[in-house]
């Protein structure tokens, strides 16, 4: 598996020149380039010492005195960047918490004043432990005021995916008080920020009411990581009650990912003729193959407009879809059958598309996966590496 931790080899480094601090007066002080030689997960390890958000790691190298923050850099561009600070930091070691929303993908270094490494080869990053589920109602943890209405509360799922059809919902019932104030807020775990709320009406005692949530703020899509539901009611005398402790990320909380891996079964990526960029009759490979049996179930790893949907002679059946909310177009080729959708519609994250096939110029049942940065697929736009997104996707779904 790329990136597998341990021992890791530096990617180029930056300049070795070093920058001066920001400000003026009296020559500036040099201030050398940190560089990353190894990764290590030390601390609340997942299996075989990967890592997964919450864990430890230690970051070994050179000039690192001055590290005060970490980037993990995320599968493409800067969308799924996430920082954290560094903690220990000397010479020849720093560490760092890996923070939720954190996925596979380079990291790097950074000084106070700006000075900042070159990134590492790709780091694995597990997800973290599911939410516990609490799809039923139940009896919140508190706080609870005397006189305060009892709460009981659930959520449909622990894992919802940007860009599916079906929302996630939750649902509670109040008890033993009525209150005159209720608020529910959905709150991003990775800093305690509220990013939404509902302030539902016309709720009675003893009754089931519910609010969804589709994964947008707003026009765009919400970064990728952990989020919970918070309930708060208030008597008019001043007695509250919420379902759950601040800080807490497992009380009607869920996971919500960007993407789903698009092959729903056993599958392998194949040998290094599979990779991108290996060699073909005139050109090189422009993806990744992902090999299954003939048909296996397929879906979208992301939502959005169909782009292309046809047959060529090289590709066979194939889809092309303009990522909803991405700057990337995401194509699917060597289908068993023609995919039932046509350009122009719209498909959402993990509906299924078509089956696993070996149509076109293929050889052995397998999806050939592609993903186009913008301005997209044959559109000026050029084709770039997915194993390490595949890769992420696949430790998730």
């Amino acid at each position: 598996m790329v990136g597998v931790l341990g021992l890791m080899a530096l990617a180029p480094a930056a300049s070795a020149t070093g920058a001066p601090p920001s400000g003026g007066g009296g020559g500036a002080q040099y201030v050398a380039t940190p560089k990353i030689a190894k990764v290590k997960c030390v601390r609340r390890c997942a299996s075989k010492k990967r890592a997964r958000a919450g864990s430890v790691l230690r970051l070994r190298g050179r000039d690192l005195a001055e590290v005060e923050m970490v980037t993990f850099r995320g599968s493409y561009g800067k969308s799924d960047d996430v920082t954290a600070g560094a903690v220990g930091s000397s010479a020849s070691a720093v560490r760092t918490r890996v923070p939720m929303g954190a996925v596979t993908g380079p990291i790097s270094v950074a000084t106070a004043d700006g000075v900042e490494s070159g990134a590492t080869a790709p780091v694995s990053i597990l997800p973290p432990p599911p939410p516990e589920p609490n799809a039923e109602l139940s009896p919140v943890p508190g706080p609870r005021a005397q006189g305060a209405p009892a709460l009981e509360t659930g959520t449909s799922r622990t894992k919802a995916y940007a860009g599916a059809r079906r929302a996630v919902t939750f649902s509670f019932r109040l008890s033993d008080a009525v209150p005159s104030a209720l608020n529910v807020e959905l709150v991003r775990a990775s800093d305690g920020t509220v990013v939404k709320s509902w302030a539902p009406e016309g709720v009675t005692p003893d009754a089931v009411h519910s609010v969804g949530w589709t994964g947008k703020l707003g026009r765009s899509y919400a970064a990728p990581g952990r989020y919970a539901f918070r309930l708060t009611a208030a008597t008019a005398d001043g007695a509250v009650a919420r379902s759950a402790q601040a800080g807490d990320v497992q009380r009607d909380a869920f996971d919500l990912y960007d993407h789903i891996f698009p092959v729903r079964g056993r599958h392998d990526y194949g040998g290094a003729g599979a990779r991108f960029g290996a060699g073909r009759a005139g050109h090189s490979h422009q993806g990744q193959d992902v090999f299954a049996a003939c048909g296996v179930p397929m879906v979208a790893a992301r939502g959005g407009r169909v782009q292309y949907s046809g047959y060529h002679s090289a590709a066979g059946n194939y889809l092309v879809i303009d990522g909803a909310g991405t700057e990337l177009d995401y194509a699917y080729m060597h289908l068993a059958e023609p995919s039932p959708f046509r350009a122009g519609d719209r498909v959402y994250t993990g509906q299924r598309i078509g089956s696993v096939g070996e149509t076109g110029n293929a050889q052995g049942c397998h999806l050939h996966f592609e993903l186009w940065g913008r301005p997209g697929w044959y559109e000026g736009g050029r084709p770039f590496d997915p194993l390490s997104s595949l890769e992420s996707w696949d430790s998730w779904s």
